[in-house]
């Protein structure tokens, strides 16, 4: 059970190409965020579909695929980690976010041609 304690599958679709960045030791790290759908009925039996974004970081080989493949609206497959982070910002003020790290990534739809 101890795989299992920090794990997230999404199946989803990416907003833009990944924001592709270098770190001061040479580290290729990628940023993309991917949107998932869910539909249902409200209580008045209306169909209701909602998107919820998902922001996602890639390290090393993952972040150069995600560089090479990813395109936006492309659907992709993620396994990874929940990472929780804080920052001050130029006010003081603390700000807070939770993003997916990547550790398996899986291009879903069709082959490319060529």
């Amino acid at each position: 059970m101890n795989a299992l304690r920090n794990k997230v599958q999404l199946i989803g679709n990416l907003g833009l190409a990944p924001e592709i960045k270098h770190t001061e030791s040479g580290k290729k790290l990628a940023k993309f965020s991917v949107a998932t759908n869910e539909v249902y009925r409200n209580a008045k039996g209306e169909k209701v579909k909602e998107t919820t974004w998902h922001n996602l970081v890639a390290w090393g080989k993952l972040a150069e695929l995600a560089e090479k493949y990813l395109t936006k609206g492309k659907e992709v497959a993620i396994e990874g980690k929940l990472i929780s982070r804080n920052y001050t910002d130029k006010d003081g003020n603390k700000k807070y976010f939770t993003e997916i790290q990547v550790n398996e990534m899986l291009l879903m739809g069709e082959k490319a041609s060529g």
